[in-house]
């Protein structure tokens, strides 16, 4: 389900949260499907549990998970509000990247092209 580089720069938490993320866009894990509890992933990955509760914690704070108390966590399905407040949180991002990629001498039509890849490898995988 999930690996983990112990080599890469990003802390363990963060890799967890962006391998579970991956998980819910390619539709890997669907809305209100239960994941493995933090001790279950814990033991799985090796690591302190502490780190996956931070992974969840923040997974929550996102929108992305919800707990159920003595159930455990589940994925999160969307939401009219939860999916417009980060949609806007994207677009910032990528408004900025965009204007960093600007900095770096980068051409309107090359930033265009991965938009288009990008949505053209997802619609090829559905």
């Amino acid at each position: 389900m999930i690996q983990l580089d112990f080599k890469d720069s990003n802390p363990l938490y963060e890799q967890i949260r962006e391998k579970i993320k991956g998980l819910i866009i390619s539709g890997a894990v669907r809305p209100n499907e239960k994941i493995p509890s933090v001790r279950e992933l814990a033991q799985m990955l090796t690591i302190n549990p502490n780190t996956i509760q931070k992974a969840y914690k923040e997974l929550e704070a996102e929108g992305c998970i919800y707990s159920v108390k003595g159930k455990g966590n589940f994925i999160a399905p969307l939401d009219k509000s939860s999916v417009e407040a980060r949609r806007s949180e994207l677009f910032a991002q990528l408004a900025k990247t965009t204007e960093e990629l600007i900095y770096l001498l980068t051409t309107e039509q090359s930033v265009i092209n991965v938009i288009h890849d990008t949505y053209n490898k997802k619609e090829a995988s559905k």
